[in-house]
């Protein structure tokens, strides 16, 4: 049949001049189908229509130039250790070196009289160099026009591959598929953008940078409404399936709760905490986010949640990422909860407080199976979501810091129960393009505001050389009657870790430094009563200072702790370094953040920058997606994001919101039709 009929998805080898050889090399690209290779993204864009001359280039500007190859061979020195090939470049105005250190196969790529496309920065102008440039050779023939005097797309290449082949390949192939909307690519056209086809077009080969620019949108915006139809539709299957429980409670254990805390609630958890009631009490499960800077009393509006829940008659689980965080909210929820005569229980991988002395475990899975006597509160990490662990009549799932917690892991927590109402919190302010995508299927609600009295945090970034002076502030804030933490990224010291500091060895120097105050340690690998032991005396105030890993990035809140020392902060997140500084700050007293960084790379000083200029967590979390982006920032199996070959959620947040619009309206569309399904109910 004619290529234009074929389908997208046939294997490459249909194409002429792909053979088995070269397509195990695509495959090594992740191109196995005719529309892989087509969507196939170029890295970058060499507009070829002007090149400069080589008596033009000028040290460290990139630019491009071409000419012959006049000489070329390898060196080799320092009795043989070291070598380089090079060859020599003319153009009639100059002469300029491309080097390749310690690669002398390269030899075999070029000859002499050879023409080569060059692009990179000049090393040094006598002579004219140029060190690992990117080149191609450029071949006479028909494809010329190809490759030359147009705005070239330069790919992600592999071993076997060269730009001129690859370039030339997708030319062809787009020649022969030329009604690409009829390929079952088709797509709305949304205010200016071009239609798929011709997206995929301008993508490989734009007359002008801002039409490849364009096409890019056009196909980001296509990934956006996959994914926007994707978590959508699963909100939607579960309104139309499920009834909710009933939890808007009576007050009769809420108003007690609010009466012993001692102080009001601000407007802000007042405001969040009327959405939540209005939506336990709705006809829907409520799926809702509530996020708010550290600080801003994120606890005990899930206390109030969980109590509507107990009052209503149900039980109640609350999913932390770490012990010590579990442990924090076990020893918090039972000093609030328990006097109300609400059970609250702890379940973790290393202890369980219902747990009696003469039980096997045959006995304690069945005890973890039967319901409490009354309606209570099941404080736990991960071990929740084992098999063993079972809660009857489970109305309401809390999960705290979502974003230490993959997608996988909250849904099987909420599928312990049937259909709970979810409420997902978190103290990482969320970038809105991420927050419409990572948490599409939620709605949104904000504390942004911060109880008063809370005194000012003020923040540093030092270098190592000034630790002495560093350490001289902390002992005299000490003996003003104040406490400190200091954090470390590592536990032990281990091989590769050059220049990273460990919280065991430094805590016997630190010991030395700050006596006669107290100093004690606190890290991941310590066993459960050993923690609470450490916590308890810093609580307390036994303990002056506390050296620590990151485990106390969330959960810790002692208001006379007004100092924090991070160690090599470049080595943290903006994310956990705004988390960590949230543990000072908390009582009435002045506080200071000193970021310790010897770092010289451009980034780790803009992110620390962003530290020392600013508290807001939503401007640090925009900061943060933008100088790392969600793949590192989350991780992309953690975050449960697909790989996004051309959008970008750091940039186009308008791609997002027209996405998110889209596909409300489709699916509204879709789950309008007459219902074939009966929706499910509540076990009682």
């Amino acid at each position: 049949m004619p290529p234009k009929d074929r389908p997208l998805n046939v294997p490459v080898t249909e194409l002429s001049g792909v053979g088995r050889e070269r397509a195990a090399q695509l495959a090594r690209l992740g191109i196995r189908t005719v529309e892989e290779l087509l969507l196939h993204r170029p890295r970058r864009y060499e507009d070829r229509r002007h090149l400069r001359t080589i008596c033009e280039l000028q040290a460290g500007t990139a630019a491009t130039t071409s000419g012959r190859i006049v000489a070329q061979g390898v060196t080799t020195l320092r009795r043989r250790t070291r070598s380089f090939f090079e060859f020599i470049l003319e153009d009639g105005t100059g002469r300029l070196h491309c080097r390749w250190w310690n690669l002398p196969y390269m030899e075999k790529y070029f000859a002499v009289g050879d023409e080569v496309l060059v692009y990179g920065k000049l090393r040094s102008l006598k002579p004219r160099t140029i060190d690992h440039p990117e080149t191609e050779v450029i071949d006479g023939g028909e494809e010329r026009f190809i490759h030359l005097d147009r705005i070239a797309p330069l790919y992600p290449l592999t071993e076997g591959i060269s730009q001129r082949w690859l370039r030339g390949l997708i030319w062809r192939t787009l020649a022969g598929y030329s009604d690409l909307e009829a390929q079952g690519w088709p797509g709305p056209e949304l205010d200016g953008l071009p239609d798929r086809g011709t997206a995929v077009r301008l993508l490989h080969f734009p007359d002008t940078l801002p039409q490849a620019e364009r096409a890019r949108q056009r196909l980001a915006l296509d990934e956006f409404l996959e994914m926007q139809l994707a978590i959508q539709r699963r909100r939607q299957h579960l309104e139309t399936r499920a009834q909710p429980w009933p939890c808007g409670g009576d007050n009769r254990l809420q108003r007690p709760f609010l009466r012993q805390l001692g102080f009001v609630l601000t407007p802000a958890q007042t405001r969040v905490l009327r959405e939540l009631r209005t939506e336990m009490s709705g006809t829907r499960p409520m799926r809702r986010l509530v996020q708010g800077d550290v600080g801003s009393g994120k606890t005990v509006v899930a206390a109030c949640c969980g109590l509507m829940a107990i009052e209503s008659g149900f039980n109640v689980a609350l999913m932390a990422p770490t012990e010590i965080l579990a442990e924090q909210h076990f020893s918090t929820f039972t000093r609030w909860l328990r006097p109300l005569g609400v059970p609250v229980q702890l379940v973790t991988g290393e202890r369980k407080t219902w747990k009696p002395a003469d039980k096997n475990q045959r006995e304690l899975d069945a005890i973890v199976s039967r319901p409490p006597e009354l309606p209570g509160l099941w404080i736990g990490t991960h071990a929740l979501i084992q098999a063993s662990f079972d809660v009857p009549r489970l109305a309401l799932v809390i999960i705290d810091e979502q974003h230490k917690f993959g997608v996988t892991q909250r849904e099987s927590l909420v599928r312990k129960g049937c259909y709970p109402h979810l409420l997902v919190m978190t103290a990482t302010p969320i970038p809105r393009t991420l927050g419409l995508t990572l948490y599409g299927d939620l709605d949104i609600s904000s504390i942004d505001q911060l109880p008063s009295g809370r005194g000012r945090v003020r923040t540093f970034v030092r270098a190592s050389a000034q630790l002495p002076k560093v350490h001289a502030f902390v002992k005299q804030q000490l003996a003003e009657g104040r406490q400190a933490y200091v954090v470390y990224p590592r536990i032990e010291d281990e091989e590769h870790a050059s220049g990273l500091k460990a919280v065991r060895r430094e805590y016997q120097q630190l010991q030395v430094v700050f006596a006669p105050h107290a100093t004690g340690l606190l890290h991941g690998r310590l066993r459960p009563e050993e923690r609470e032991r450490v916590m308890t005396a810093f609580r307390a105030g036994e303990l002056k200072v506390l050296l620590a890993t990151s485990v106390i990035e969330v959960g810790v809140d002692v208001p006379n702790a007004t100092i924090m020392v991070i160690e090599n902060a470049d080595r943290f997140g903006l994310a956990q370094l705004h988390q960590l500084r949230g543990r000072i700050g908390r009582g009435a007293h002045e506080s200071f953040c000193v970021l310790v960084s010897d770092s010289a790379t451009d980034e780790a000083k803009e992110r620390l920058e962003v530290m020392a200029s600013t508290q807001d967590g939503f401007a640090i979390a925009e900061a943060d997606l933008r100088l790392r982006g969600p793949g590192e920032l989350l991780g992309q199996e953690q975050s449960g994001l697909p790989s996004l070959r051309f959008g970008d959620l750091a940039a186009d947040g308008e791609l997002v919101e027209r996405a998110r619009a889209w596909a409300k309206q489709h699916l509204n569309q879709e789950f309008n039709a007459p219902a074939t399904t009966e929706r499910a109910h509540p076990a009682e």
